[in-house]
């Protein structure tokens, strides 16, 4: 198996289960509760950011390219069949739109919060197959918004879902075996920002972590809310805390607070772009809710060309 598979299996099956046990977070409040339940448990079932990110991966693999239309359609019917998932207001909404007028998915995506668009994090939490598919295309920026505005048309909502489409490609060239630089890491991701309100939080993640701050000062300092430049950057401080231990990084990114289960997705699905699928549990692997699939689909983006 070549590096680049192992790496978008780590990537897929990283989000997922990070998504998935960062919901049994919101109930089980440390670790030592959370793997008493991971043992317990026949089967980890993920969120809405899971199957969000399915449908992506389920348009590219189509596709071959950023095709909005189908993506808005994919992330619909997809919804119609589990609208129990666990989605916010934002996508059925959007949905209903389109289904009623016959307007595009980015033009229901422009209406919302009084026309502004939303900044939240589920373009980010999604994003994980587009930083996989082209983690070598020169214009993965508009690549990731054009994924992004489907949804969310705030550029802050684009410009966190890029970012993190570019972490997820930075680490899927990197060796875990070598030494990992999280100053090169970021300053990249803070070069690659374009709102201001997301590359002040890149700064302060640097900050944050050259100082060795705790989890739950950084937690605190770079915000723990559902807006993405309020959750993403901690997902981001996570994987830079620990990033040779998957395990050690899901743990840090759902157990401070905030959005748990798209915090664990974020951040574990770059530990797993990183270190690969054989760094994760096999254990926890096993349980995964529609595992095999999911690992269908990583293989598919890691075989299949875009096209250009």
């Amino acid at each position: 198996m070549t590096d680049i598979k192992i790496k978008c299996l780590g990537g897929m099956v990283g989000s997922a289960l990070g998504d998935a046990i960062g919901e049994l977070a919101f109930q089980y409040r440390n670790k030592e509760d959370i793997c008493i339940q991971l043992d317990r448990l026949k089967e980890l079932r993920y969120t809405d950011d899971t199957a969000m990110s399915i449908g992506l991966a389920e348009s590219l693999v189509k596709k071959g390219i950023l095709d909005q239309q189908d993506l808005g359609e994919t992330f619909r019917y997809n919804y119609e069949r589990e609208p129990w998932r666990g989605y916010a207001s934002g996508p059925p909404t959007i949905f209903s739109m389109v289904k009623q007028s016959g307007i595009t998915y980015a033009e229901a995506a422009r209406g919302l919060f009084g026309g502004t668009g939303s900044l939240g994090n589920g373009a980010a939490m999604r994003i994980v197959p587009v930083g996989l598919f082209f983690h070598d295309s020169s214009d993965l920026y508009e690549k990731a918004c054009m994924s992004a505005a489907v949804t969310h048309a705030h550029p802050v909502g684009k410009d966190g879902a890029a970012v993190q489409a570019r972490a997820v490609s930075l680490v899927v060239k990197l060796d875990p075996k070598e030494a990992f630089s999280s100053r090169a890491f970021m300053d990249t991701l803070i070069d690659f920002s374009r709102t201001p309100e997301i590359e002040e939080k890149m700064r302060l993640i640097q900050k944050l972590i050259n100082a060795q701050s705790p989890p739950s000062l950084a937690a605190e300092q770079l915000g723990q809310t559902v807006a993405v430049h309020e959750s993403m950057p901690f997902a981001l401080f996570s994987f830079l805390r620990h990033p040779k231990s998957f395990e050690d990084c899901l743990f840090c990114a759902t157990l401070n607070g905030g959005d748990r289960d798209t915090l664990g997705a974020m951040a574990c699905a770059i530990s797993g772009a990183y270190l690969g699928i054989e760094s994760i549990s096999q254990s926890w692997r096993m349980k995964l809710e529609n595992r095999s699939y999911i690992e269908d689909l990583a293989l598919k983006l890691s075989e299949i060309k875009p096209v250009d």
